[in-house]
Formats: structure tokens, C-alpha cells, sequence
């Protein structure tokens, strides 16, 4: 475990301190470099949001919460930890809740990795991880995906004897790919003494793999993140929560566990997690809509990672960000590039009129009747400003 006190941390240098007293990263910062707008009749698949929104049930418990929302119900948390605890099969005491699972992933971070102990992912993966090691001047360590697009555990392992954190995120943000347990389960069994596995399990009701909350149950060294954002539509209501046995997740608490979650999203949770259905239906929408655009992709020959998840990538043939910009005209906004993979471009999966409209558009882009290439002043700003280190959209 990494020992070292609160006290020294906010006394390392005021940069990293700023850093990551304010800025903690998110998918939806990532997502709003460019500042897309919310039109009406907008597609709006940049950012791995869910179109559905909150299910019926946590809309009117989200509802029922307004008059209440003043206080800060205390109350709630205990029921919300207590319930979700029990849908994942673990004792209360292993769960902690936050707005979103953001916090956990920065405070793991923080906590178990330092200037001599490297933080360890995979390229492209999801991005915050990284910016955190940077703020925390640990060494950040990039290792490539195996031939079938999971994470490559053995050469992570290999690369960073000196590990403080290995983040693993199954399905792959952006590559909607899955790691097999068995090649988590390897990563953990053989990590060097003292390093953190955390397991970023944001998409994982998209797929049939199972969990790695067994692994926590077991008593290992991993941090489990699951967030209500994706398929419980949550995004904007800001819910998520860690697993981790209790003195890991008393470490994750020094740097803001106390923070309670927001008392709407506790109401809303808890009714989601009382609708045995919205999971279910939720995750056979997700893949029928995803199959019939990957279908109409394999017809008009495009080339794309298959996906378990609610994205997937696309490779455009040309420099992703102007796809994105050509896109934008038909008012269909996708998601950002990652660095190792210029041309291709991330797609959330819409609704079926959704994805219609975004074939439309997107065929106009590549067969040429749509204008590429046209950057705002702005945007060329930021990606000359790009050090292939940082995010990019």
C-alpha cells in the first residue's frame, strides 16, 4: 500500500495540488472541447451518454425528491449503499458512493501512485486516468491492445515492475471491447506487491462478462468502478460507486469519500435499481441498434472494431477530426479522436432514428458531397496545442 500522508500530498508542488483539487476529469469535459451544441434535432452520440435517459421509475422518484432536495437526507445514502451493495453481492461496507464514478478513479489514483510509483493502462483507453497520474508526477506507462483489442496484461505487467496502479477498463472505452476475467484475474494474481488493479466496469451491463466483484470479494487488491450514467441514462444525475474491501476504501476516502452523493441521484438509483427490467431491455436495445449499424457499415464496406458495448470505433480514412467537423453540419455530433488512432472516431450508440440519421450524414461525408476539412480558428487552436499526450477530440 502507498504510504504517504494528505499533509505531504497537499504540500507537493501547487500545480499537481490545483490539479487535482479541481480538476478532476470527466467524460463529459472530455466530450465538450469543441463545445457541440445542444440543437433541437440534434444527434447527439459524442459523448457515450444514453438517449433513454433515466428510466419511468427513477423519473418520478427524481420528481418525488424535488421538495426534499433541500436537505441532505442522509438517510438516502445508507439506503442507496445498502441496496446497491445487495445487487452486487457484497457487504455494505465494501461499496462507497459518489457523483459518478470520476472521484473514485482520481482518488485511487492519488492514493496509490506517486512520483516513483507508475500508473499503468493501455492506449487508446479512457483518458482521465492519465491526467491524474500526470497531476500526481507519476510516470504514466502506455502499452498497446492484443490483436483482439483487450487490454494486453502481460505486457502491462512487464512494462512496470514498479506499478502504483493498473487501470483496466472492460468493455474499452473507446473500443467497446471486452478483457477477459481470466486475464484480470492473471494481472492481479502476478502485480508487484502493494499495486492497485482498478477495474473501470462503466459499460459492463452492455456485455455478458462477468464482473470482477469476485475478486474484491476474495479479498484482492482491486478497486471496481460502476457508474448509473450508461445504461441506467443517468449521465447528467451523477452516480456511481466503488468496490474495494474496507481498507482500500479508506484510503480512496482521504481525498473526498465524504462527499455525499447528490440526493436526487440516491432517489433515482434506488428506484432504478428496483426495476428489474431496465437492464435487460436496455442492453438487447443497445445491441439490436448496434448490430444493424454494424451491418450497414460491413454493407458500404466501412472498416470498424466490433463492439460489446454502446461505441464503437470507426475509421474514417482520413483525419478523424475533420469527419467530425464535416459531421457536425448535418448536425450529428460523434465522439473524439485518440492520438494512436488518428483516423478513426468513436460513435455512441443512438437510438434507431438516431443511427439512421447519422448513416445519412455519414455517407455524404465520405462519398464527398459534404465539405471536410473546415476547422473553426478555435479548434485548430486547441489541436495545435495537442502534445499527443493529452486529450483530443
Amino acid at each position: 500500500m502507498n504510504q504517504f500522508s494528505r499533509r505531504s500530498f497537499l504540500g507537493s508542488t501547487a500545480a499537481a495540488s490545483a490539479a487535482m483539487a479541481f480538476g478532476i476529469v470527466t467524460e463529459p469535459l472530455l466530450a465538450a472541447q469543441f463545445d457541440p451544441p445542444h440543437v433541437d434535432g440534434g444527434v447527439m452520440i459524442n459523448a457515450n451518454e444514453n438517449p433513454l435517459g433515466p428510466c419511468a421509475a427513477a423519473r418520478q422518484a427524481l420528481s418525488d425528491i424535488i421538495p426534499e432536495s433541500g436537505r441532505y437526507r442522509f438517510d438516502l445514502r445508507k439506503q442507496v449503499i445498502d441496496a446497491f451493495a445487495a445487487s452486487v453481492g457484497v457487504k455494505p461496507d465494501h461499496v462507497l458512493p459518489f457523483a459518478g464514478s470520476s472521484e473514485p478513479l482520481h482518488f485511487t489514483i492519488v492514493a496509490y501512485t506517486s512520483p516513483k510509483r507508475s500508473f499503468v493502462n493501455a492506449d487508446p483507453t479512457y483518458e482521465a486516468g492519465f491526467m491524474a497520474a500526470r497531476a500526481r508526477g507519476a510516470r504514466e506507462v502506455r502499452v498497446p491492445l492484443t490483436a483482439k483489442y483487450a487490454h494486453d496484461v502481460r505486457a502491462m505487467l512487464a512494462a512496470a515492475p514498479d506499478a502504483g496502479v493498473f487501470y483496466i477498463c472492460s468493455p474499452n472505452n473507446p473500443t467497446g471491447t471486452v478483457t477477459p476475467h481470466a486475464d484480470i484475474e492473471y494481472l492481479v494474481e502476478n502485480k508487484p506487491k502493494g499495486s492497485m488493479v482498478m477495474v473501470d466496469e462503466a459499460y459492463l451491463h452492455f456485455c455478458d462478462e462477468p464482473s470482477a466483484i469476485d475478486l474484491v470479494t476474495a479479498g484482492k487488491d482491486v478497486v471496481v468502478l460502476r457508474t448509473f450514467s450508461k445504461i441506467y441514462g443517468m449521465a447528467g444525475v451523477r452516480c456511481g460507486f466503488a468496490i474495494a474491501r474496507p481498507g482500500i476504501l479508506d484510503e480512496i476516502n482521504r481525498y473526498g469519500g465524504d462527499n455525499p452523493m447528490p440526493v436526487a441521484a440516491c432517489s433515482a438509483a434506488l428506484a432504478s435499481l428496483k426495476d428489474a427490467r431496465v437492464v435487460a431491455e436496455r442492453k438487447q436495445l443497445t445491441a439490436k441498434t448496434r448490430a444493424a449499424t454494424c451491418a450497414w457499415l460491413n454493407s458500404n464496406g466501412y472498416k470498424y472494431i466490433p463492439s460489446e458495448s454502446n461505441c464503437f470505433l470507426l475509421d474514417t480514412g482520413r483525419a478523424g477530426r475533420e469527419v467530425i467537423a464535416a459531421m457536425a453540419k448535418h448536425n450529428v455530433f460523434i465522439g473524439r479522436v485518440w492520438p494512436v488512432y488518428p483516423t478513426w472516431v468513436r460513435i455512441t450508440v443512438g437510438t434507431p432514428d438516431e443511427m439512421e440519421k447519422f448513416r445519412g450524414a455519414f455517407q455524404k461525408v465520405m462519398k464527398g458531397t459534404t465539405q471536410v476539412g473546415a476547422l473553426s480558428e478555435r479548434e485548430r487552436s486547441i489541436l495545435a496545442n495537442h502534445d499527443g499526450h493529452t486529450f483530443s477530440v
